[in-house]
């Protein structure tokens, strides 16, 4: 059987495949790389997946640890060749199943493989069960080689040095007989036997107990009696205490009644009384009304101080805005005289420019004037010209002409200087300076005004809410009073109605309470058995005795009598759990019978069990030495001749010899690597033996970890030479192994992406 492909949706595996060559297959991948999954993916298509397998600590049950990490379903597809055809598996979820759903066809068709199914598939392709596939040709992650001991395998190996059945194993066997012996005696305390040992044992303590619980009865039937008639006594002495004590609850029963009669009377009498009256309203709300009629007499001063508060205020208000009048500012607010302020602000500046520009004029126009004149004379006189009148004519023309002009300038200068003053003078200012100062000073006297203004207000406010809250609270006192007092007029009225109606309460209230506590007190003792019927008896006569000490005397007796009382019904009790004597000897003759008849059972099963381990001794010596001389001569390969011989017990513990060795050397004794090298070689010749006729390929993943170069080297050629007739599948994620193979040209290397 060779795998020619694989395609997973498994663990880490999204949809990979592999192709893989008949021979030797080197799969290459570092750490992580899902080398050891692709091998658990191979087992888990052969076997599928075991879904009662759980989480165990410190190690993952295969159908969580392989969950596809993209969170698609797990499933997979192989390709095989069986039989001279090509075959495709298919695995894939079932409900909830991993692995659940499962079929089998040639490929390229649809035709079932005939006695494929998901049970048979691993046992019917690789000829074993995964028992014997997980310790012979497969070699799972962590590269641990070393073998245990299984039943399939066991039953497989035995067969091939008996008749070649395997429907039995000698663990099997010698576990079913350490059973039946097991039923019968295991230890001291353990097993049918100390069973019966046991048994017995009790059965023999019942009839001396029996014995024994006689003499007790008796005892304690006496002690019985005797406390029950001094029981009897103290009870009725008690009895008689309590007649004596029910006969002065009667006496107090029909006082409480005298006094719950008084206190009615005395309520309905006051009843009587209100009724003069309306009803008188709750305690609670009397009193909110006598704190209204405090809170009226109390407004009366406030609202006299507020009215003489109201006339300061009003004749302050005067005083300010008297103060506040300003001619230069008739009728006008603060803001309006900003205004103007501003606006004489804006006129002074103009005249002011212009009386600048005017009186410059007056000075620069006769300057020019004389400067024209006295230049033409001088030019003229510079030129020859003749001192004379006509000469000289037009120049004085112009000098008369700019000496008038500066004239008129200088009067045009002097009245917009009069303009100056006479804006200045409208507010009293002497410069224009003080014009911000004239309206700060408005400003202060108008806001003086309006602070008055608004103390008037927030007085009259003040006044009108009390004397509103007057009137409210005149008018809501009147209707109250009047609701039980309506012949009420004025406030004096009211606190009297006020007084006379808490009184009222209060009596009424402590008529009611002294009515409760008479209740009360009746109820109780009505309740205590009181009653009034019987005060006409004659007390009787107490005993001596104080009821204190009887009830003392009778609490221990009858704890005493009952602690008897108890024993007594024990000992009876026990006397019938123990059984009848007849009824008992017969039970120990019964058991005395089948103990005997356990002790020869087990004698026979332990001598069978001597048998068989004979037997199986014989056998061992008849398949071990084959099992043992294909491991010696694989180790031996393997080892390069350092270790010559194997040998191993019944449970697969190994031991090997070195050439000339004397005695072998148990496998704990030596190295990880010469360990994994034994084991390798085990299952080797176990692959031989066992699957000689399937020849499954050979998984091994990091098998040869352990292995120093030169003996990983020699163990590659021995798997070398298996390829040529099995398939190998050998993953690793170092590169010697690879780097060995180029060398020889052999095998087919992949790099796992």
């Amino acid at each position: 059987m060779k795998i020619k492909s694989m395609q997973a949706v498994f663990g880490r595996l999204s949809g990979e495949r592999l192709e893989l060559s008949p021979g030797f297959n080197l799969l290459q991948a570092p750490n992580e790389g899902g080398k050891s999954t692709w091998a658990a993916f191979l087992k888990a298509m052969f076997y599928g997946i075991d879904t009662r397998d759980r989480d165990k600590k410190g190690r993952l049950a295969d159908k969580n640890r392989y969950q596809p990490w993209s969170g698609a379903p797990m499933e997979g597809e192989l390709t095989l060749e069986w039989q001279g055809r090509d075959v495709t598996i298919r695995r894939s979820p079932k409900g909830n199943t991993p692995f659940g759903n499962f079929s089998a066809v040639y490929t390229g068709t649809q035709e079932p493989v005939p006695g494929l199914t998901a049970e048979t598939c691993g046992e019917l392709l690789l000829g074993v069960g995964r028992e014997v596939y997980e310790r012979s040709a497969f070699v799972g992650q962590g590269g641990s080689l070393v073998l245990t001991s299984a039943p399939e395998l066991e039953k497989r190996i035995a067969a091939l040095a008996s008749s070649g059945e395997e429907d039995v194993s000698y663990s099997q066997v010698e576990g079913k007989l350490r059973e039946w012996l097991n039923r019968r005696k295991v230890n001291k305390s353990v097993g049918r036997i100390p069973q019966l040992e046991g048994e017995l044992s009790q059965v023999k303590a019942a009839r001396e107990e029996l014995e024994q619980l006689t003499g007790a009865l008796n005892s304690l039937a006496a002690e019985e009696k005797s406390l029950r008639r001094r029981k009897e006594t103290l009870e009725g002495e008690l009895e008689a205490h309590r007649q004596a004590r029910r006969q002065e609850l009667n006496r107090r029963t029909a006082q409480a009644r005298q006094g719950l009669d008084q206190a009615q009377q005395a309520l309905e009498a006051l009843r009587k009384e209100q009724s003069k009256f309306g009803p008188i309203p709750h305690k609670e709300a009397l009193k909110r009304a006598q704190g209204e009629l405090a809170f009226l007499k109390a407004l009366d001063p406030e609202i006299k101080q507020g009215e003489e508060a109201l006339a300061q205020a009003e004749e302050a208000l005067e005083q300010a805005r008297a103060a506040a009048r300003d001619e230069r500012f008739p009728g006008q607010s603060v803001e309006e005289a900003a205004a103007s302020i501003k606006k004489a602000q804006g006129e002074y500046e103009a005249a002011r420019k212009r009386a600048g520009t005017w009186s410059l004029m007056a000075k620069l126009v006769p300057l020019a004037g004389v400067l024209i004149a006295g230049g033409a004379a001088g030019l003229a006189v510079a030129q020859g010209a003749v001192l004379a009148l006509p000469t000289f004519a037009p120049w004085l023309l112009v000098l008369a002409f700019t000496l008038a002009l500066g004239a008129f300038n200088h009067r045009q200068a002097k009245a917009w200087r009069a303009k100056e003053a006479q804006i200045l003078g409208r507010f009293g200012a002497a410069a224009p300076e003080e014009l911000e100062e004239v309206l700060a000073d408005y400003r202060a006297r108008a806001q003086a005004a309006d602070q008055a203004a608004q103390q008037v207000r927030l007085v009259r406010e003040g006044l009108s809410d009390r004397k509103a809250r007057r009137e409210n609270s005149r008018k809501d006192l009147f209707d109250f009073v009047h609701s039980f007092a309506p012949e009420v007029k004025e406030l004096f009225g009211c606190s009297a109605a006020l007084s006379r109606a808490l009184n009222l309460g209060e009596r009424e209230t402590v008529a009611r309470t002294k009515l409760e506590g008479a209740q009360q007190l009746y109820a109780a003792l009505r309740d205590q058995g009181g009653r009034e019927e019987e005060l006409t008896e004659t007390p009787a006569a107490p005993p001596q005795r104080p009821m204190e000490e009887t009830a003392a005397q009778l609490g221990e007796v009858q704890a005493d009598w009952e602690r008897t009382v108890r024993a007594l019904n024990m000992a009876l009790g026990r006397q019938k759990a123990v059984g009848d004597p007849a009824a008992l000897s017969a039970k120990q003759e019964a058991l005395e019978e089948e103990l005997e008849r356990r002790n020869q059972e087990y004698a026979a099963i332990s001598t069978a069990m001597d048998a068989l381990k004979e037997a199986n001794a014989r056998l061992q010596e008849r398949f071990s030495p084959e099992l043992n001389r294909r491991s010696g001569d694989y180790l031996a390969r393997l080892t390069g001749g350092r270790y010559a011989g194997v040998s191993l017990s019944r449970e697969l513990e190994a031991s090997a010899a070195q050439a000339g060795d004397v005695l072998p050397r148990r496998a704990l004794f030596l190295s990880k690597g010469t360990v994994d090298q034994i084991y390798l070689a085990v299952r080797l010749a176990v692959y031989d033996l066992c699957l000689g006729e399937s020849r499954p390929p050979l998984v091994l993943d990091d098998a040869l970890a352990a292995f120093d170069d030169q003996r990983m080297e020699q163990a590659l050629e021995v798997l070398l030479e298996l390829s040529q007739q099995e398939q190998v599948l050998f993953f690793t994620c170092q590169s010697r192994e690879g780097d060995f193979l180029r060398r020889r040209g052999a095998g087919s290397i992949q790099t796992l992406p």
